[in-house]
Formats: structure tokens, sequence, C-alpha cells
């Protein structure tokens, strides 16, 4: 039996769509980041971060939504997850550049922006993350002219990966870079997709 730590207002959002897209039965403990729960002796026991989401797959337990993706997708021989290498590498690229360039950037830009209170917003976190959000976003522009899918001709575990972080992206104009627009609005259009956001925004 799957079980996921992880609510999908947090980072477990990703495994959520995933898990969605692989038609998975699980038990779901829709915990919070930093909730109590997450600081019990027995969840310490399973992730010694306090940090959400893991997963136990049979008792098998791992950590790191990213890793938790790539584990199910190819445990599953989903076609999300290439069986070619170096498409499988370039999920991998994917995957670990997002948590580098815009994990946390995409978080702090739209939480001093539009997510926020005006009087919680501070203007010059929003400033320093756009000035390291833009070029990112550049690059995916960059990718995405050249090919409809960040690893191979279709659809894939890299696509859901960035995808899935960038659901903050959503709610701003990013019209200026249209291939990335085109490109976030149809991942995020999937049915699978769909589901894991009505979930963090019921």
């Amino acid at each position: 039996m799957l079980t996921l730590y992880g609510s999908a207002n947090s980072r477990g959002l990703r495994v959520i769509w995933l898990i969605a897209e692989l038609g998975l039965k699980y038990e779901h403990k829709d915990w919070l980041p930093r909730s109590p729960e997450t600081k019990t002796a027995d969840y310490l026991a399973l992730n010694a971060n306090a940090r959400v989401p893991t997963i136990d797959d049979d008792g098998f337990i791992l950590s790191e939504s990213m890793a938790i993706n790539m584990y199910l997708a190819k445990k599953h021989k989903s076609p999300l997850y290439p069986a070619d290498p170096r498409q499988e590498a370039l999920c991998w690229q994917w995957s670990l550049w997002e948590t580098d360039r815009l994990d946390r950037q995409i978080v702090d830009y739209v939480r001093n922006t539009v997510a926020s209170k005006p009087e919680e917003r501070n203007a010059a976190v929003a400033e320093a993350a756009w000035k390291q959000v833009v070029p990112a976003f550049e690059v995916l522009e960059g990718a995405l002219a050249k090919t409809p899918w960040l690893a191979g001709s279709a659809f894939s575990i890299a696509d859901l990966n960035v995808a899935s972080a960038l659901y903050r992206a959503l709610s701003i104009d990013v019209s200026r870079w249209p291939k990335f627009d085109t490109w976030l609005h149809t991942c995020w259009d999937r049915p699978a997709a769909k589901k894991a956001r009505a979930m963090r925004e019921h």
C-alpha cells in the first residue's frame, strides 16, 4: 500500500499529480508543512527533516518530491519516465535545474506580489526574486522554442516536475514568454493536473 504524507498545499502537489497520472490507489495523510503532525516522533522516524512530502511504499520510505516522482514513474513503468537513457537524463536535468533556479524564487515573487495581502508584501524580496525568475523563464522559453516538451517528443516526468513547481506562475502574466506560457497551461490542462489543483484550491 502506498501512503503519501503531505498536503496539496505543499510540494506534495506534484506527487498528487503524478499519482493521478498513474492511477494509483493510496492513503493520503493531508498534512501541511510545519504542521504538528510533522514534528511527532513517528513522523521524524520516517523523515528526520520534518518536511513533507514523504511516501511509504510497502515499507520503502522516500522523501523529496522530485525523487518520489522519479521513483514512482519508473517503478510503475509509466511512459512518463523515458526508457531512453538520454531522455531519462534530461528528466533529471530539468528537475534538478528547477529546484535550483525557480523553486524558491517563484514562491518569493508571487507571495510578495499577488498572493499575500498588500500589507504583508515585501517589495525588495519580490524584486530580488524576479531578477532570478526572468532569466530562468528565458531558459525555458529557449528550450521550448526547439521542442514542445522538455525531454523528448511527448509530455514526461520532466514537464510534470517543472510545471508542478510553477503552479504559482499560473497566477501571473507570463505572456512575454509565449512558448513557456503555452507549455505551462497545456501541462496544467491535463486531467490529472486539474484533479491535483482542485485538491489545493478546494
